[in-house]
């Protein structure tokens, strides 16, 4: 066995041919979980090298492979079996045909064939047609596999075939976003930018390959190698680096460890917290924030370690010991704003209220920013300007999450604003940070104004396309509002709406056609989706018995009148004695609107002048998706909601079908309508946990949320889960 760490030009470079077995599973790799972080990983490299071409960049590190060698005559061109990481390899593969098709588009001839070398087996060597290709995919995927890499540049995608396929989609992925970025800088930086990608992709990528001989046990091997253990964490990686330090210097390491380390080890840091998908211990997290802080630059958990070292050894200019401290001091002020947070009711200060109006956002990724404007080893920012950056940013973000823009690349944009603010004054950061969102012009940065908002809010369908707790806080900052506080301005009644406490109600309910008469200027499916608007949503203090939700305006009129004390709904019955009509939901709408848009104002004039070309994403998921997520294992049973049908479990597949009846379906609504004999959402029908009544709906719910992108549904979807 011979272990060794190489980047893709050795691996790829010579004539040989990767071959997955036939026993593995498909490609399943998709954009979300890979395809867009491995080019958001190869681009923040990439750029690091432009800004700094004679510096030594740090390889970034793409995880192991494990090969094994095949016995071959002599003479034929060397074959290897890919016993682990045929996800990554292909990927790879398709990564570079990719760029590959584009430097050939722009006449980066060099570039292109110094990759090209790394796609094709020369024909010299290749005895039958599918030699050419360094990789070879599982059975399953070859015809698409062999189109794609196969077609000549520029690449015709619809021409192609293969319509859906994911060697197809990320050979696309990789094409489209190589071609946007060789083009961010204009004509003339074309080819800087090209010599920089391919240098990247060639020789700035590493793998661990375990390259084994023909002989030895390649199971036993990789069942070894995939084996769990416990993984050390950034937090844990740092500490020992930290205390060897301390030893190394004298330090007296017992009483620093007292004083500046032991509470990190409590439960309020221990808690793990979700960034993302993923969740990490909150030491490390904040270890993560206030390395972002101190530099400026964007860092990735993964390379937190190794940043903390250079910055320790080179950047600080202080001993390990005052480091230390200052960390520790930098955690007080870290902890202070997230326990904050959890103040949900009673007095609650600006910085806390942002801190808790962020975390429903779920955007961990702000926190750097608020380090460097509390950071007590730098000047106090004024009180004034404090505030405005925190409502210059609350405002952008709660704006670009109503109007559904993406939060992708938000530690990249966070990262940028902390250098920013960095080289600009104390005293008038909050004017910095407004002027710069303010400039902001990319689908991932801008600051939409206030007709983006009306355009998209007037008839959005938020009930159902914004989490619950991001439209309450949405209705519960509208209260504030109407309570008074304004800007700098305290609330009449003294007191806050209490924060994450109260419920969602439909005015008109979902089930409309039991008590309410329909409107003859509009359809039913109008009223359908009227229902869901934010002029029909409102809040409770306690949530009205069934009967009274779901009855005629009148009774639920009354209701609220008797036993709700918010200004909210005082302005509803206001507005609407006698009737509550389609008409009196729109109006409503246009109202709270107007009163988003001053809860969280833009700049005097602004226009983003991005709402017209504004694309919307949109995802069909399907399980195989979920499984590669992670969400779903294979195995997993799936059990009818129905009782009359609770004899009838399917099974999850490894490959993503359902097997029901002895029968293998590809989608959950083709299993659910095998049973039912009728049109059934099969997200809906089947769940994955009969006890919890979790079903295929809520998990794929929940995993679109946390990507931010909108459900292409392929059914109606069920309102009585």
């Amino acid at each position: 066995m011979e272990t060794q760490v190489r980047t893709p030009q050795m691996i790829f470079m010579q004539p040989q041919r990767l071959i997955v077995p036939l026993f593995q599973r498909p490609y399943v790799w998709n954009e979300e979980n890979q395809w867009e972080p491995l080019w958001n990983d190869v681009v923040r490299v990439t750029e690091r090298l432009l800004k700094q071409p004679q510096e030594r960049h740090q390889p970034h590190f793409l995880g192991a492979v494990v090969l094994q060698q095949v016995q071959n005559p002599i003479g034929l061109m060397q074959t290897r079996t890919i016993i682990d990481g045929q996800q990554r390899l292909t990927t790879l593969q398709l990564l570079l045909d990719a760029l590959h098709a584009e430097l050939m588009v722009v006449e980066a001839t060099g570039p292109a064939l110094r990759i090209e070398a790394l796609v094709r087996n020369q024909d010299p060597f290749c005895a039958k047609p599918e030699d050419q290709f360094k990789v070879w995919p599982t059975n399953r995927d070859r015809p698409a596999f062999n189109a794609v890499m196969g077609a000549k540049p520029p690449v015709n995608y619809e021409a192609i075939g293969y319509k859906g396929e994911r060697m197809v989609e990320a050979h696309r992925y990789f094409s489209e976003q190589a071609r946007d970025w060789l083009n961010a800088g204009g004509l003339g930086s074309r080819a800087h930018r090209a010599d920089a990608l391919e240098k990247v992709v060639r020789d700035l990528l590493q793998m661990v390959v375990i390259d084994l001989t023909a002989e030895e046990n390649a199971q036993e091997i990789f069942e070894t190698l995939n084996a769990r253990g416990a993984q050390l964490t950034a937090a844990d990686l740092i500490k020992n680096f930290v205390f060897q330090r301390l030893m190394e210097s004298g330090a007296n390491v017992e009483q620093e460890y007292v004083d500046h380390w032991k509470e990190f080890e409590t439960a309020f840091w221990e808690t793990e917290v979700a960034v993302g998908r993923i969740r990490y211990p909150r030491i490390s997290v904040f270890l993560n924030h206030w390395l972002i802080a101190q530099t400026g630059e964007e860092i990735v958990a993964r390379e937190v370690f190794n940043r903390f070292k250079r910055y320790a050894d080179h950047d600080a200019g202080v001993s390990m010991t005052e480091l230390l401290r200052r960390i520790h001091r930098a955690s007080a002020v870290y902890r202070k704003f997230v326990t904050d947070a959890m103040t949900l009711t009673g007095a609650i200060d600006r910085l806390g209220l942002f801190s808790y109006r962020t975390g429903v956002l779920e955007s961990e990724v702000i926190k750097p920013l608020l380090l460097w404007l509390l950071d007590p080893e730098l000047s106090v920012v004024p009180d004034a300007q404090l505030s405005k950056a925190l409502n210059v940013v609350e405002s952008w973000m709660v704006r670009r999450m109503l109007v559904r823009a993406t939060a992708k690349n938000y530690n990249q944009a966070v990262a940028e604003l902390v250098k920013v603010v960095r080289s600009a004054p104390r005293e008038s950061v909050g004017d910095t940070i407004e002027q710069y969102l303010a400039k902001q012009t990319g689908d991932s940065r801008y600051w939409p104004d206030d007709a983006e908002l009306r355009a998209d809010l007037s008839d959005l369908l938020a009930y159902r396309r914004l989490r619950r707790s991001r439209l309450r806080m949405i209705f519960e900052g509208i209260e504030d509002h109407l309570r008074g506080w304004q800007g700098q301005k305290s609330g009449l009644g003294g007191e806050r709406v209490a924060r994450g406490a109260l419920a969602i109600e439909h005015v008109m309910p979902r089930k409309w056609t039991a008590h309410w008469k329909p409107d003859p200027a509009d359809s039913a499916d109008q009223r359908d989706k009227l229902v869901h608007t934010l002029g029909n949503l409102t809040l409770l203090t306690g949530r009205l018995n069934s009967s009274v939700s779901n009855g005629p305006w009148q009774g639920k009129r009354a209701s609220l009148k008797d036993h709700d004390v918010l200004v909210l709904n005082r302005k509803l019955l206001e507005s609407a004695q006698h009737d509550w009509s389609n008409e009196a939901i729109r109006s409503r709408t246009r109202d709270l609107i107007e009163a988003i848009i001053r809860v969280w104002p833009v700049p005097e004039g602004h226009k983003s002048g991005f709402a017209a070309e504004k694309p919307r994403r949109r995802s069909k998921l399907t399980l195989s998706d979920l499984m590669n997520a992670g969400v779903l294992q294979s195995g997993m049973q799936l059990t009818p909601r129905q009782a009359r049908f609770s004899s009838k479990v399917g099974a999850l597949l490894p490959d993503g079908q359902i097997e029901l009846d002895g029968q293998m379906f590809s989608r959950p609504s083709a299993a659910a309508v095998h049973l039912t004999g009728r049109p059934t959402n099969g997200w809906w029908f089947f769940f994955v946990d009969p006890k919890s009544k979790t079903s295929l709906r809520r998990i794929r719910s929940d995993y679109l949320e946390s990507l931010d992108v909108e459900m292409e549904e392929d059914d109606e979807e069920d309102d009585d889960e």
